[in-house]
């Protein structure tokens, strides 16, 4: 079972070579295929992820939604993980992978810990041992079949934030969905850019907007006007 990891990216320079390196390190049969799909970005994030050694595919169109599913169209691998830029993987992804698919898992997850001792950040990433949608999150990364991929019709490019959410709430209804017991390590800068509260209200303000099925779009609007970015 080869794996693809499917890297979307905007604006990634600092992170993204590093995560690339990181993946080939933690690959000892050389045989993962690495696509980062990038969508414009102009800080040189592209060329970055090219000296790494990545395939480096130009989003067709904006949205991480689009982005995901472009590469997995472009990608080769049995099973498909999607990771963010700014994670550090599992060193032991490879075999955690394949181990779940192996013992009847066609899609899961990993917890998470941030990259910070704050006290209130470690009660969030213990929050992510536990099953609920609610505890999820594209920071946890995300490994699927192809073959289930292909079934659910990949990411509904409809929503342009919360298509993680909508994707493992779809692949619960047909499939069991591991929360690995093992860490990946998330960055905390858009907690220390905002403070912990402010992202609390944002994230706690987009999920119920999401339950209430409300336009995705609206959703987006909302979440960034309650948060700064950098």
């Amino acid at each position: 079972m080869n794996i693809s990891v499917i890297i979307p990216t905007y604006n990634e320079v600092d992170n993204i070579g590093r995560l690339v390196q990181e993946l080939r390190r933690h690959d000892p049969g050389h045989d993962v295929e690495i696509i980062v799909v990038d969508a414009g970005s102009p800080d040189g994030t592209a060329e970055a992820a090219r000296r790494a050694g990545a395939t480096v595919l130009l989003a067709p169109k904006p949205g991480r939604a689009a982005q995901m599913n472009h590469g997995a169209q472009h990608s080769a691998g049995e099973l498909l993980y999607f990771v963010h830029a700014d994670v550090r993987v599992h060193p032991g992804y490879v075999t955690t992978i394949r181990r779940a698919v192996r013992d009847g898992y066609p899609a899961g997850c990993y917890r998470f810990r941030f990259d910070s001792r704050h006290p209130l950040l470690r009660i969030n990433s213990y929050g992510t041992r536990f099953q609920g949608l609610m505890s999820r999150g594209g920071d946890q990364t995300m490994f699927i079949t192809r073959a289930l991929f292909e079934q659910l019709g990949g990411f509904d490019e409809h929503y342009c934030i919360m298509e993680d959410f909508d994707m493992i709430r779809r692949i619960r209804q047909v499939a069991a969905f591991l929360v690995v017991p093992q860490d990946v390590v998330v960055s905390a800068r858009k907690y220390e850019t905002n403070g912990w509260l402010r992202v609390q209200l944002a994230n706690l303000t987009a999920f119920s907007m999401f339950f209430l099925k409300m336009p995705p779009p609206r959703i987006a609007r909302t979440y960034k006007a309650l948060l700064n970015y950098r």
